[in-house]
């Protein structure tokens, strides 16, 4: 029987591009890895299990509907979808959600939180029929905040947060209800501004229910101590510990998000216990044998890996200085190519895992054109060049952050793991930017005394050794003059006799047709300075 897997994107060109450049640069680089690591056993009651860890994105996305794909396929009926991780996209989460809701009555699906389940990741908890929880585990926190512009948190109105909120609480309520689990926790794990009371029936202890502040002030504030039925909940002992743990009432507060430990989740009936690992989990569970643990595919993880904040700050860093290299020495071809590839490999990661939006990468490219208009068209450098790197910068930043379908296009981060890829993003950035500058500094400083330097180029010659400007003889010495043929900026071209070369100001822009002196040659680079006066005159 062939499972219907309700998709977001499902198939559209955006979709290909996305999976196209990653399946092949890991068809490539890794070959086809097995993912089955460990054989199942039994007949009846086979489990599988599909680790999720870290980021939450559209390639765990998909990883995960194959492998829920493969698990059946395999036989097993009991799907262990092992949580470790801070969250992600939001609508990564929805459509792996779906996938678990929609699959057959016949599978038991189980959510197994091995470390921590925040965020997106209890939204796919949730989803699940059953929650188990390991030692020293927690669940929760999924509520959206504002992101002000001077780097600040604050609280969103009343209209943008219901807009906000809408498509994550109708999740939680429609696998609330589907599975049994408390429709209040799971509210409070997303909505601020609400309180959560524990009481217990003062007849029968054992009779537990979770109310709002409102009802609790009827149930228990309002009526007299000797008349009350119900009573807050002092503390509770689990046979896991096999000691008494004091309860903080309220259990959520109207400031705070639920975020429950193992010991809370199974007290307040949310997890059904605690297994210290997956063997122990699956004797809780009356498994027929070990699971079979369907672990990512080497492209998958490959991708995880392009999408590492370490590894994109390396891209970057190699995207500066090889545009360095590039502008200072037009025509090596090879520093430039290279930086291009790697700009490709650093937008391409985060668009296939759906972190980078096509509005991303276009918002990216206007900023290298308009600070290209700005060296190159423009004299001086203005409004056009600080756009275009506030744009660069802007662009680079967004392929950090998730994008929420509640909110508009071009917004602010709100979700909370947003406002965390946000700031790895700019420490990313920041890193990067230092790193180039020190490797500016040590190519300029030793690439000129390298073997492959020596090879293709001239020393400068010793101040005795300089000859009359002209002729030059193809190559341009110390002392030789020349006439600016393209605006230094302080970059640019000048004409020595018949040759044009590339040079460098030693004072910062300097128009066309001025005349200019060698004053320094420093391997690749030809430093100048403008002649003024009627030694300037052209």
């Amino acid at each position: 029987m062939t499972n219907t897997i309700i998709r977001q994107s499902p198939g559209g060109p955006s979709e290909r591009l996305r999976r196209g450049f990653l399946g092949l640069c890991a068809t490539v680089l890794l070959g086809s890895l097995p993912t089955m690591v460990v054989a199942g056993s039994g007949v009846g009651g086979r489990g599988a299990v599909l680790p999720i860890r870290g980021m939450i994105d559209d390639i765990m996305r998909d990883s995960v509907e194959r492998r829920i794909q493969a698990a059946r396929d395999a036989g097993a009926t009991v799907l262990i979808f092992e949580l470790d991780t801070p969250g992600g996209l939001v609508t990564s989460a929805l459509d792996i959600c779906r996938q678990i809701k929609g699959l057959p009555p016949d599978i038991r699906t189980v959510a197994w939180v091995h470390h921590q389940a925040y965020s997106a990741g209890a939204m796919i908890a949730v989803a699940c029929q059953e929650i188990w929880m390991s030692p020293s585990s927690a669940i929760g926190d999924c509520a959206p905040i504002m992101v002000v512009p001077m780097g600040g948190v604050q609280e969103l109105g009343p209209a943008e947060r219901a807009k906000v909120e809408s498509p994550i609480l109708q999740e939680f309520r429609d696998s609330a209800a589907r599975n049994g689990y408390n429709p209040l926790l799971s509210r409070a794990m997303v909505a601020v501004g609400e309180e959560v009371w524990w009481l217990e029936n003062v007849a029968d202890p054992t009779e537990r229910r979770f109310v709002s502040g409102d009802d609790k002030k009827k149930l228990v504030d309002d009526i007299e101590p000797d008349k009350r039925e119900w009573r807050l909940v002092e503390n509770y002992t689990l046979p896991e510990i096999g000691r008494t743990i004091s309860v903080s009432q309220p259990v959520d507060r109207p400031d705070e998000l639920l975020t429950m430990s193992q010991y809370d989740a199974v007290a307040y009936g949310f997890a059904r216990g605690i297994a210290a690992d997956l063997d122990d989990l699956a004797g809780r569970l009356e498994l027929s044998g070990p699971p079979t643990l369907f672990a990512q595919s080497g492209w998958e993880k490959f991708a995880a890996w392009l999408n590492s904040p370490v590894v994109r700050g390396i891209l970057l860093v190699i995207v500066l200085i090889g545009a360095y290299m590039e502008f200072q020495s037009p025509g090596l071809i090879l520093p430039g190519a290279t930086a291009l590839v790697a700009l490709a490999i650093f937008l391409a990661a985060p668009y296939a895992a759906g972190l980078a939006s096509i509005w991303t990468i276009v918002i990216l490219v206007v900023g290298l054109i308009l600070l290209s208009i700005e060296v190159f068209l423009i004299p001086g450098f203005g409004i056009v060049g600080l756009l275009g790197i506030a744009l660069i910068l802007v662009g680079l930043l967004a392929t950090f952050v998730p994008t929420d379908p509640a909110l508009p296009t071009f917004s602010a981060p709100s979700l909370s793991n947003m406002w965390r890829g946000a700031v790895t993003g700019l420490k990313v950035l920041v890193s990067s930017v230092i790193a180039s500058m020190i490797g500016i500094v040590l190519l300029v400083r030793y690439l000129p005394q390298s073997r492959i330097a020596t090879g293709v180029i001239t020393d400068s010659p010793p101040p005795e050794a300089v000859l009359p400007p002209e002729p030059y003889g193809g190559l341009i010495q110390v002392g030789a003059v020349g006439i600016v043929t393209a605006d230094l900026r302080p970059g640019g071209q000048a004409r020595f006799g018949s040759e044009i070369v590339d040079v460098h100001s030693q004072t910062g822009y300097v128009e066309r047709g001025t005349k200019v002196q060698v004053v320094r040659r420093d391997g690749l680079e030809i430093v100048v300075r403008p002649l003024t006066g009627e030694q300037g005159n052209t």
